[in-house]
């Protein structure tokens, strides 16, 4: 049924634009069509073309600004309510919503942070050169992207930047064994190197002497000079497990990542870092925890 569903959705969409070039068309050869007729279709295809246009020609076009939370909520507040019209049309399948939700998110991360970026979509994964875990994204030097640039996900960090094409870049995820990030455990000042290990968790080493890891620490990148390749204040991982070995210097610790990267398909390359650190306000808050309370039954007595 969901299968029979997304059909009927592309064949609208297919149906809506297909009405929308034709109409063009005649009117391009001067055809007078019925006013009425060439309005509704107008109306109902104008929305779909503004959204699509803004995410796919090119998704960088749309989010080159995001200098400020004002400008970036403006334009998420704008994406909310072309998704709802467009659902309500019925014309979107899941995974266009999902990756219309991914960039609301990502834009919304970046506005909060004050990071300039350029929105992207993942159009490839796979190994480059000597790397092994990377996806190729639709965005390169004609958006302003360089190589060693921070490429965020709608949760926090996905990878970096390390080749360009004209319009294209291939991203080197931090779960390559390769790839190692500074961080530091959010609410203090104790620092540490994140690794990669080619799988979903990752190694954190303690470089600070006096500080303390603990489970369910939330990790932040540090930042690196000139932001380059790491931008400050972005979120990173959360503590699993902590590995207790009095012989070893450092403190070492498993961590999760924050984001997914097997489930990303819209990201962000920061352009330009915010003119202060974010320090922890990018951190997800958690979720309140809601009590339910249970009346218990009141067992019948014998005589009852």
């Amino acid at each position: 049924m969901a299968s029979r569903g997304g059909n009927r959705s592309r064949l609208l969409l297919v149906l809506l634009l297909v009405s929308s070039l034709f109409l063009i068309t005649l009117d391009l050869r001067g055809v007078n069509l019925v006013s009425g007729i060439r309005n509704g279709v107008s109306t109902v295809i104008s929305p779909v073309e503004n959204l699509f246009s803004k995410l796919f020609s090119p998704v960088g076009n749309f989010a080159s600004d995001v200098r400020n939370f004002r400008q970036s909520k403006k334009q998420v507040t704008e994406l909310n309510k072309q998704i709802d019209l467009l659902k309500n049309k019925q014309v979107l399948d899941e995974d266009m919503v999902n990756q219309l939700s991914q960039l609301r998110n990502v834009l919304d991360l970046a506005g909060r942070g004050g990071y300039k970026v350029v929105a992207a979509r993942v159009i490839n994964r796979g190994s480059a050169a000597t790397f092994k875990k990377t996806v190729t994204i639709d965005v390169g030097s004609r958006s302003g992207v360089t190589k060693n640039m921070t490429v965020i996900s709608e949760s926090g960090l996905v990878g970096v930047v390390k080749s360009v094409t004209s319009n294209s870049s291939i991203v080197l995820l931090m779960s390559d064994p390769t790839f190692k990030v500074g961080v530091r455990i959010a609410g203090t000042q104790s620092i540490g190197v994140l690794s990669g290990k080619g799988g979903s968790t990752y190694l954190l080493e303690l470089l600070d002497a006096t500080g303390e890891i603990k489970i369910g620490d939330a990790l932040v990148a540090r930042g690196s000079a000139d932001n380059r390749p790491f931008v400050p204040g972005v979120p990173v991982g959360v503590v699993t497990t902590v590995q207790s070995n009095s012989s070893s210097i450092t403190q070492n610790a498993d961590v999760e990542s924050i984001t997914n990267l097997e489930k990303i398909s819209v990201v962000a390359v920061v352009i330009a870092a915010a003119k202060g650190d974010p320090r922890d306000s990018l951190i997800p808050k958690p979720q309140p925890t809601q009590t339910v309370y249970v009346t218990p039954t009141p067992t019948p007595s014998p005589g009852d």
